[in-house]
């Protein structure tokens, strides 16, 4: 068994750091290992990403854009079922994730039809390979207030203006509500506008 090589990261002072040829079995006694720490791991076909407990900002975040969509879903009362950050992946694809939030719509699914990443560090594992590989619909990425949307058609994802999932969605206007500093005000002002529209 070949022991895992440290990688810097990319740019310097990340909040992650590398390793290269983890077996799958590594991967498992270091979740072990790191139980009760709050890192987070990420695996793709032997090279494992291990991040620091996520920050307030993050969380902050990510806790305000899932209430907003939430908040569209329900006055458009689509049905959904929200799965948080469960761990995705499994040997057999080589992969493994926690996604920030994530969301079945309609019925309840083992993959999630929509996956949130809230993006505060730059670098790192590719997480579109290891969502693709899962079959995951659609994956939003939110960074610094912005959001950019991925599709997956035929096999490979395609980033685009629009969701295909929530088509009546103003991917903007959510962005904007996102980047407000009071997430209550954020929300109730947000659900207030919706609730509106025709």
């Amino acid at each position: 068994m070949t022991s895992p090589v440290l990688q810097k990261p990319s740019i310097p002072k990340e909040s992650y750091v590398l390793l290269d040829n983890v077996s799958w079995e590594q991967l498992e006694q270091l979740d072990v290992n790191l139980s009760g720490t709050g890192a987070r791991l990420i695996y793709l076909d032997g090279i494992l990403e291990i991040m620091s407990p996520l920050s307030d900002d993050h969380e902050d975040s990510k806790s305000t854009l899932s209430l907003l969509l939430e908040a569209f879903m329900r006055a458009k009362k689509i049905r959904f079922y929200v799965r948080g950050s469960a761990t995705l992946g499994k040997k057999e694809n080589n992969t493994r994730r926690e996604p920030d939030e994530s969301y079945n719509l309609q019925t309840k699914k083992p993959i999630p039809d929509l996956v949130l990443e809230i993006t505060v560090t730059s670098g790192g594992i590719n997480k579109l390979e290891i969502y693709k590989r899962l079959g995951v619909a659609e994956v939003w990425f939110w960074e610094d207030g912005l959001l950019s949307v991925y599709v997956l058609d035929a096999d490979e994802y395609q980033q685009v203006n629009q969701s295909h999932l929530l088509p009546d969605l103003d991917l903007e206007l959510l962005a904007k509500y996102s980047r407000m500093s009071d997430q209550f005000d954020a929300v109730n002002e947000y659900t207030e506008l919706i609730s509106t529209e025709k």
